[in-house]
C-alpha cells in the first residue's frame, strides 16, 4: 500500500497509508530507526455503545495536503456514527514533534460525549523485544521506550487530558490495545514490558450540529527528560501556534526556490512544489538522501528502500541544486565524503547514518574476487558536485572536498579501466541486475572524470586535471567505438562477459541510454543519440491506455503482462521523464517543447490522489507498484521541469533579441 501522506523535518518522519493508519515513524534519522516498523497505529471513536476505527470502510475519506506545505488536509465522514472530521497533521520543523488536530462535527441532533481512542503500536528501535510502555504521571501521557529511544504520546480535548489509558501485552495481529478500546473502556494498566502496545482515550463533548477539537502530539527524544521538555513546549506554546509556524516555514522554503514557477500551467506548478516538498521529506538532515520509506515493500523483498544509494543521491542533489536548495545538497556531498571507501569508490548503498547497507552483489565470482560495486554511483557524485559548484559558486566548499572526495574517486575511475578498450572495467548496472560494461555507467564515469578535471583546474592541480581529462576522452571515444551498434543503429545497453571470457554485446533497448546526453557526454542532437532516443520512444512506450515509458524490453520486475510488443515493461516515471528531457534538450522552438510538456502532464495525471509519484505503474490499471513515493521519481520531475523552464526562458529570450 502506498504512503499518500509523508511528513518530516529531517530527523523525525511520519507516514500514513490510505486507510489513515500511521505506518512508519522514523527517528532520529529519516529512514532509520522505524519505531512502528510498518505496523499500524490507529484512531477510533466510541459513542453510546457504538465503536468504529477510522481505517474501516464505513468511513469515507479524502486525503490531501494544505497548499504549499507538508501539512495534511484530510476529510472523513461516517454517516452511521453521525460524525464528520477535519484532520491536520504536521511534523514541526524546529523540534522533533508530531502534531495532530482533529475537528469533530456532530451530524446528529442531540448532544454527545464521544470517546476518542488512540492505539499506539510502537516497535521502539524497530523491535518488539524489550520494550516498555508506561503511563507518565508528570505529563499525563503514555511513554514507550527502549534503550535511548523515547516516544511520549499525549493530547488534550475540551475535557482536559487523557481520560483513560491502558498498557497491554501484544497478542495477535490486532493487538490487545485495539481490542481493549472497542468496548469504550480501557483497563487502566499503567506499565508493562516486552512486546507491548498501549491505548489512550479522550472525552469529547459536542453539541447538536456543533464542533469540538482533539489535539494530539508525539514527542521523540533520547531520554525521558527530553520528551517531557518537548511535551511542555506543546502545552506552553499551543499546538495551533506550532501548526501555523510549520505552514509558514515550508511556504517560505518553497518561495526561496530559484525556479520561475509562473511560466508553468498552474497545475504543473502545484505538482512541482509538491515534488520539492516530498523530495525534501525523504532527506535526512545529516545528508543522507533516502530512496523511499514505504515499508510495505518488506512484504515482497524482506528488505526496504530506506537506504542511501549514491546514484539516487547524486541525481536528487542535481535536481535540488537546479531549484536552488544548495544547503541540503551540500550536506549530501559531505555525507559522500564520509562514506567513500579508502579505495576511492562507493559501496552499493548505505544506511542513513553512513554505515554500509545490505547488498546482493557478490564479492567473488567463479572463485575470483571482484569489486561488488555499481561504478556509475562514484562517477555521478563527482558530476553532481561539479554542477553544484557551477550553480552555487562556493569555491571553498568544493575545494574542501577535493582531497577527501574528488581525488580518490577520480583516481579510482581513471585507473579502474580495461586497458584494451579504455572503457571502465566491469561492474553492476544501475538497475542492479547484471554485471558488465554498460552504456549508462560509461557515460556516468566519463562525466565524473570530466567534472573532476574541471575541479582540478579550479584548485590548480594541473597534473590531475590532465590525467582525468585524458581518461575521460578515452572513455568518450571508447563509448562510440564499442557501445554504438551500426547494425542496430543505436547504442547497446552494454557488454557482458561470455562463457569464454569475451565481451558480448547486449542489445536490449534500455531507457537508461538517456545518460549519454543526460550527463553531457554527447549532445542531444548527435546522430547516435538521436537514433537511440527515438528507438526508446518507439520501442519502450507502453501501448495501453496508461502509456508511459518502460525501463527496458522484457522488464521482469513486478511484471503484469507477457505481451512484450505492447507492454515492454511497466511504465516508470523516471524513464518517461528521461524521454521528456531529450525532447527539451533538442527543442529549437516552443512548439518543439510540446511532446515534453505532454509527458510532464502524463506524470501529473498518473500521480496519486495527494500528488505522489510511485516507482512504476500497473500497465493496464495505472495503480502504483513497488514503493510510493519514490524520491528519484519526484526529483526527476523537478529536474526535467527545471530544464523545461530553462529552455522556455532561453527560447523566449532568443525571440526577444531577434
Amino acid at each position: 500500500m502506498p504512503r499518500p501522506l509523508v511528513l518530516s523535518n529531517g530527523n523525525l518522519m511520519v507516514n500514513f497509508d490510505e486507510a489513515l493508519y500511521m505506518r512508519d515513524l522514523y527517528y532520529p534519522y529519516v529512514g532509520m530507526e522505524n519505531h512502528i516498523a510498518g505496523h499500524r497505529c490507529a484512531i477510533g471513536f466510541w459513542d453510546d455503545g457504538c465503536f468504529s476505527w477510522i481505517h474501516q470502510p464505513r468511513w469515507q475519506k479524502r486525503l490531501g495536503y494544505t497548499e504549499d506545505a507538508p501539512v495534511t488536509d484530510i476529510r472523513a465522514r461516517n454517516v452511521d456514527m453521525g460524525l464528520a472530521l477535519s484532520i491536520a497533521d504536521a511534523v514541526y520543523p524546529f523540534h522533533d514533534l508530531y502534531l495532530k488536530r482533529i475537528e469533530v462535527k456532530n451530524l446528529c441532533n442531540h448532544r454527545r460525549e464521544l470517546r476518542v481512542f488512540f492505539y499506539n503500536d510502537f516497535y521502539v528501535g524497530g523491535s518488539d523485544v524489550g520494550n516498555t510502555a508506561l503511563y507518565d504521571p508528570e505529563t499525563g501521557g503514555m511513554c514507550h521506550y527502549r534503550r535511548d529511544y523515547y516516544i511520549l504520546v499525549n493530547g488534550r480535548s475540551a475535557r482536559g487530558g487523557v481520560a483513560q489509558y491502558g498498557v497491554h501485552k501484544r497478542r495477535g495481529p490486532r493487538g490487545r490495545g485495539r481490542l481493549d478500546a472497542e468496548d469504550g473502556h480501557l483497563e487502566g494498566k499503567a506499565i508493562d514490558q516486552g512486546s507491548v502496545d498501549s491505548s489512550m482515550a479522550f472525552v469529547v463533548p459536542v453539541e447538536p450540529g456543533g464542533h469540538a477539537e482533539i489535539l494530539f502530539w508525539i514527542a521523540a527524544g533520547r531520554s525521558l527528560d527530553e520528551v517531557r521538555r518537548l511535551d511542555a513546549l506543546v502545552r506552553e506554546r499551543g499546538l495551533e501556534s506550532l501548526m501555523r509556524e510549520t505552514v509558514a516555514y515550508w511556504r517560505s522554503w518553497l518561495s526561496s526556490s530559484r525556479l520561475k514557477l509562473g511560466l508553468l500551467p498552474e497545475h504543473l506548478a502545484r505538482h512541482l512544489k509538491r515534488s520539492l516538498l516530498v523530495t525534501r521529506s525523504q532527506i535526512d538532515n545529516r545528508g543522507g538522501i533516502l530512496a523511499a520509506n514505504d515499508t510495505d515493500i518488506l512484504a515482497t523483498n524482506r528488505d526496504h528502500y530506506s537506504y542511501v544509494w549514491p546514484r539516487d543521491g547524486a541525481l536528487v542533489a542535481y535536481a535540488l541544486d537546479l531549484a536552488g536548495f544548495s544547503g541540503i545538497t551540500a550536506a549530501f556531498f559531505r555525507f559522500a565524503a564520509r562514506t567513500l571507501t579508502t579505495g576511492g569508490y562507493f559501496l552499493h548503498k548505505y544506511n542513513p547514518d553512513g554505515t554500509p547497507g545490505s547488498s546482493w552483489h557478490p564479492w567473488v565470482k567463479d572463485g575470483e574476487p571482484q569489486l561488488a560495486i555499481q561504478e556509475d554511483e562514484t562517477g555521478l557524485v563527482l558530476w553532481a558536485l561539479w554542477h553544484h559548484y557551477l550553480r552555487q559558486g562556493d569555491f571553498e566548499f568544493m575545494a574542501s572536498l577535493y582531497p577527501s572526495l574528488v581525488c580518490p574517486a577520480a583516481d579510482f575511475l581513471a585507473e579502474y579501466r580495461d586497458p584494451l578498450t579504455g572503457l571502465p572495467a566491469e561492474s553492476y548496472d544501475l538497475w542492479e541486475e547484471r554485471r558488465g560494461v554498460f552504456t549508462f555507467t560509461v557515460a556516468a564515469v566519463c562525466a565524473g572524470l570530466t567534472a573532476a578535471a574541471g575541479i582540478a583546474a579550479m584548485v590548480g592541480d594541473g597534473r590531475s586535471q590532465d590525467t582525468w581529462y585524458r581518461a575521460a576522452e578515452e572513455i568518450r571515444q571508447g563509448l562510440q567505438r564499442y557501445l554504438y551498434s551500426p547494425r542496430l543503429g543505436r547504442f547497446l545497453r552494454g557488454l557482458t562477459r561470455g562463457a569464454g571470457g569475451e565481451l558480448v554485446p547486449d542489445g536490449t533497448l534500455d531507457a537508461s541510454l538517456w545518460g549519454v546526453f543526460g550527463f553531457g557526454v554527447l549532445p542531444a542532437e548527435h546522430p547516435y543519440v538521436m537514433a537511440t532516443m527515438q528507438a526508446i520512444a518507439d520501442g519502450l512506450t507502453v501501448k495501453t491506455d496508461v502509456g508511459g515509458v518502460a525501463r527496458y524490453t522484457g522488464d521482469y520486475y513486478f511484471r503484469h503482462s507477457d505481451d512484450i510488443s505492447k507492454v515492454p515493461g511497466n511504465p516508470w516515471f523516471i524513464c518517461t521523464l528521461w524521454l521528456a528531457d531529450w525532447y527539451i534538450a533538442r527543442a529549437h522552438s516552443e512548439a518543439e517543447l510540446a511532446p515534453a510538456l505532454e509527458l510532464l502532464e502524463w506524470c501529473c495525471r498518473h500521480s496519486g490522489p495527494t500528488g505522489h509519484f510511485a516507482e512504476q505503474l500497473h500497465p493496464y490499471t495505472g495503480e502504483p507498484l513497488s514503493v510510493s513515493p519514490l524520491t528519484w521519481s519526484h526529483a526527476t520531475f523537478c529536474h526535467v521541469t527545471a530544464h523545461y523552464l530553462g529552455k522556455l526562458e532561453e527560447l523566449r529570450a532568443g525571440l526577444r533579441l531577434s
